[in-house]
């Protein structure tokens, strides 16, 4: 399987860790996605697995030539649905970082050619992999706390210096798509539930001169079935916090409650005898398992599907922030 890279903007590491557990697997080619990206990092991580890439100046150079069989796209955000595109029709699968576009016309833009190339498409919601959250998804789809009926998702990163790009809406797309889009999908991938509507806040104050970038936001969605679903994200993390991300998801069903806080599982049910601390269980291999669905292997933990109704809920809950209003879904 012959895999080029295409900036390292994102989480370009899911893809590494997937190469690295399929043995016949290998990088052919990096390159930047956009003018003045730094790939001098992703070139050494990529070496020390023992390949030896070419590297260009111009993916498109490097697509024509390679013909890989997996385009990995992490580039300033604005630009990965535009050369997902590009990859989608020249025949290459895509791998790609959410959210997948970051904008509703460029998303539209990226499904009419996914229904036309009939390639195939993942995204790097890389946290469903984690064994924490892997284990408190199999708790309840297996039933343990009966039918969900509220969710709670938070997602608290470290602001640091970021790079220009996320200064401003139109490079970077905004707070609740970037860092939200995970607890959106997680409340989509537990719930297995379609959006009704949402309502969202967010907030640029305070956030060491990154201009548009906002360091705080809030999500409220109604889903199927009059069931609840809310989301907070900031970027205020303490710089001296032990580690640079806190996420945390409480979903409440019928008949119990699974907690995710700090790496660990905590369920309360019908069942047990007060609030227990359940053993986690190793889930997939991020990315390997996009390498296996392009090879006829099975199916991806992240669909197509998965990833376009995410980012079109990220997107109208950007909306729904900037102009202060409860947005319907169709």
């Amino acid at each position: 399987m012959k895999i080029c890279i295409i900036g390292t903007s994102g989480h370009y590491v899911y893809a590494l860790r997937g190469i690295k557990a399929d043995k016949s697997s290998e990088v052919v080619g990096i390159s930047p996605g956009c003018e003045g990206e730094n790939i001098e990092k992703l070139i050494s991580q990529v070496c020390e697995l023992g390949f030896k890439p070419k590297v260009y100046d111009n993916f498109r150079e490097m697509l024509a030539e390679l013909k890989p069989d997996i385009a990995v796209i992490n580039t300033f955000f604005y630009k990965n649905s535009q050369i997902a595109i590009d990859a989608m029709y020249r025949g290459i699968n895509v791998y790609i970082e959410k959210p997948v576009a970051t904008t509703l016309q460029d998303l539209n833009k990226l499904i009419d050619a996914y229904q036309k190339t009939k390639v195939k498409l993942s995204t790097m919601f890389g946290i469903r992999y984690t064994s924490h959250f892997w284990t408190a998804y199999n708790l309840v789809k297996g039933n343990q706390i009966g039918e969900v009926r509220l969710i709670h998702a938070q997602k608290s990163y470290k602001l640091g210096i970021r790079q220009d790009f996320y200064k401003r809406r139109e490079t970077y797309g905004g707070t609740i798509p970037w860092v939200g889009s995970h607890a959106v999908d997680w409340i989509y991938w537990f719930s297995g539930k379609k959006f009704k509507s949402v309502f969202a806040t967010h907030s640029k104050m305070y956030n060491n001169r990154h201009g548009d970038l906002e360091v705080s936001a809030t999500c409220s969605f109604t889903l199927e079935d009059e069931a609840f679903a809310t989301v907070n994200i900031d970027y205020l993390r303490p710089q001296n916090a032990p580690t640079h991300d806190d996420d945390r998801i409480r979903i409440v069903g019928t008949k119990g409650i699974v907690e995710v806080v700090h790496g660990k599982v905590f369920m309360l049910n019908e069942s047990v005898n007060g609030l227990i601390e359940v053993p986690l269980q190793e889930g997939p291999v991020t990315f390997y398992d996009f390498i296996k669905e392009v090879r006829g292997e099975g199916n991806c933990l992240v669909s197509a599907d998965d990833a376009f109704y995410v980012t079109k809920a990220c997107l109208l809950a950007r909306q729904a922030a900037d102009e202060n209003r409860i947005i319907e879904f169709e």
